[in-house]
């Protein structure tokens, strides 16, 4: 996968699910079912990244939210 930019205005909701698919597949990938976000305190992935994916938050946004909650961002 090859994308030059992350943030939102420079890619389409298909790249930035690609983008957040690709980030995920770092810890094995499998997130169907997986739920260990959730039992690490984090939430769903699909639901922590949903804004992201919508274009509503940049992932910089949304990484700095869960470090600064301790990773309670719901």
């Amino acid at each position: 996968m090859e994308i030059r930019s992350l943030l939102i205005k420079d890619t389409t909701r298909e790249e930035r699910i690609q983008i957040v698919q690709h980030g995920l597949y770092q810890c094995g990938g499998a997130c169907d079912f997986c739920n260990g976000c959730d039992n690490l305190g984090g939430g769903r992935v699909d639901t922590f990244y949903q804004p992201y994916i919508d274009g509503e938050k940049e992932l910089r946004e949304l990484n700095m939210e869960y470090r600064s909650n301790a990773g309670l961002v719901r």
